[in-house]
């Protein structure tokens, strides 16, 4: 499902009534333990976290004029989805959050290369979700990008 809002605020107003309050906790568990230099906004039609121009003129390579993206959710027809870069961009990042999951979760983890469904929304664990928020630094995730995209 896609939502045209202009901020995170109207996306979450726009979401279905029994959504609203789960999405204010995980973008609240989000921005309080989001690292230093990164912004939230809207991006992909999702409330997005990112590095601004302001930190990195060049912007995301596949479109320049979009800050580069780092982490998101957004509400789905069946799920709340989270979208970490980070972990599909560090191995070490990725094994830390499957090794910790089954430690806040009793569900099986679903989970595709950044993205990770929570069908249950009840059942999201938010505490998991802050401490990885904290994993990676806005200088880190620059250098991890950069990496990636010279090799290219």
């Amino acid at each position: 499902m896609q939502y045209n809002a202009d901020s995170p605020e109207d996306y979450i107003s726009q979401v279905p009534e029994n959504r609203q309050n789960t999405l204010k906790k995980l973008r609240k568990t989000i921005n309080d333990n989001l690292p230093v230099g990164f912004e939230e906004g809207i991006i992909y039609k999702m409330i997005g976290y990112y590095v601004p121009h302001s930190l990195y003129p060049e912007g995301y390579h596949c479109d320049p004029k979009i800050p580069l993206p780092f982490m998101s959710f957004a509400s789905q027809k069946n799920s709340i989805n989270l979208y970490h870069s980070g972990i599909y961009a560090k191995k070490e990042l990725h094994d830390w959050f499957v090794n910790e999951f089954h430690k806040h979760s009793s569900r099986k983890l679903d989970m595709g290369k950044s993205c990770i469904r929570f069908k249950k929304i009840e059942e999201i664990p938010f505490e998991l979700i802050g401490e990885l928020t904290t994993k990676m630094t806005c200088d880190e995730w620059i250098d991890i990008y950069e990496s990636a995209i010279k090799k290219k």
